[in-house]
């Protein structure tokens, strides 16, 4: 083997290790992703809605947790130590993960929401049949609805269709389906998990 063989074959076998090793790092027995912890005013309100308009099951409520002396609510959630959980309502909506409602007292509480542009900005999206009607029917309940249901018809996102919504509170939702599947997934090594086919 001449001298640029070796050099190529050790390189391949270095890029070789490095993509191995890359892949190989996950925490231990990593199954996904099993709920979103979102902060409320009123746990008893938000999981109403969750319920009785979004159609999602209450599975269970627990709490309160304090701590009036010591510093176990920083250490454990990493808040104030006097920062009170007055209430946890777990619930789940359809075929995805489940979503999990806290309701806070703090000192030092901010009572502000972030918008989507902004660091720590986020949304829960829910995966529709058909969006028209989901969103024909979030109107009729009095929900804010956003522009849309837009259609993205250009790059790997094609064939999905979005509609962002406001609950009561102000927390930033999406409504979204892709029925024919998304353009990216052809050619794509990873497909993103789906509602739709759960086990894929």
């Amino acid at each position: 083997m001449t001298k640029s063989r070796t050099l190529l074959a050790f390189a391949a076998l270095a890029l070789s290790a490095a993509a191995s090793s890359a892949s190989a790092d996950s925490i231990p027995g990593l199954r996904g992703h099993d709920h979103t912890g979102i902060t409320v005013p009123d746990v008893k309100t938000a999981t109403a809605f969750f319920t009785d308009v979004l159609g999602c099951a209450h599975a269970m409520s627990f709490g309160p947790f304090s701590d009036d002396r010591g510093t176990f609510m920083q250490d454990a959630v990493n808040v104030n130590p006097r920062a009170v959980i007055d209430e946890i309502s777990m619930v789940r909506c359809g075929y995805g993960s489940n979503i999990e409602l806290f309701q806070y007292q703090s000192p030092d509480q901010a009572k502000t929401l972030p918008k989507n542009s902004d660091i720590g900005g986020h949304h829960i999206a829910l995966y529709v049949d058909d969006i028209a009607k989901a969103a024909e029917y979030l109107r009729s309940k009095n929900v804010k609805t956003m522009q849309g249901p837009i259609p993205v018809n250009e790059g790997p996102a094609a064939g999905q269709s979005i509609l962002y919504f406001l609950t009561p509170w102000g927390l930033q939702m999406e409504l979204i389906s892709y029925p024919k599947g998304m353009a990216y997934e052809s050619s794509a090594k990873t497909v993103l998990w789906s509602t739709t086919e759960p086990m894929k």
